[in-house]
Order: C-alpha cells, then structure tokens, then sequence
C-alpha cells in the first residue's frame, strides 16, 4: 500500500480546528486499507496546539505558497532599502522624517523599474546604477 501525505480539508471557524482527511477519500478514489485507516474519517487539530505551526491558512496549501511569496517579497524590498538607501545605518530623528525617506526611497524604487521597463531593459529592474 502506498502512503500518502493526508490532505487538509478545510479550516473550521466555528471549532477553530484544522480539518484533515484521508487522501483517498479526499481525492475520491477507493483505497484498499481504508477498513484499517485510523484517519478515515479525519482529524481535527485545534489551533491552540501550536500557534505558529497551525494557522488558519494550512502550510501544505497553495493558498500558503502565495501568502508566505508575498513576505518573501516583502522581506526583500525591507533589505534592499537597509543596504541600498543606508537605512542600517541612519541618523535620520523621528517618525515623520524616517516616513517621508522610506516613501521617497520606495519612489525612487519604483521609477527606476517604470523606467527599466521602458527601456526594454527587463534584467536592470533592480539595479540602481547605470550599467547599459
């Protein structure tokens, strides 16, 4: 029999429980050891078991895939304005001055794209410095 990796079924709001069911019966198609399966019906893992492995979004979904590319891509705009701006290190005092140099970095980021991509110049999106 082969094994397979149990499929989420669904989030349940009103028990705030993950639902996982047998693939087999998740997938609809019959499975030979599904009179001895102990997860035929299911199971249920409440969400208080360990906040940060179990979230109302499942890890194995894509729905996840796209939520946790979106942080990724975050992540790297928050470095890029670190490293290129010299946010790591600046001397800039108060949240009004720091707002409008992060918006001003971030407009500089984007037309340099807007700009790249008039160009045709697809590969140079991120670059800041000339180079072609």
């Amino acid at each position: 029999m082969k094994e397979r990796e149990i499929a989420f079924g669904r989030f349940e709001k009103d028990r705030n429980t993950l639902k996982y069911r047998c693939p087999a019966r998740h997938h609809g198609y019959e499975c030979s050891g599904s009179d001895r399966c102990p997860v035929r019906s299911g199971i249920r893992i409440p969400l208080e078991e360990n906040r940060r492995i179990f979230t109302p979004i499942a890890r194995s979904s894509y729905q996840w895939k796209r939520f946790y590319n979106k942080r990724s891509a975050q992540e790297r705009i928050n470095s890029r304005i670190d490293t290129s701006f010299g946010f790591e290190r600046h001397t800039i005092d108060g949240l009004e001055k720091t707002s409008l140099m992060v918006t001003i970095s971030l407009s500089l980021m984007l037309a340099v794209a807007v700009g790249r991509t008039a160009e045709k110049q697809p590969e140079l999106i991120r670059s800041l410095a000339r180079t072609g």
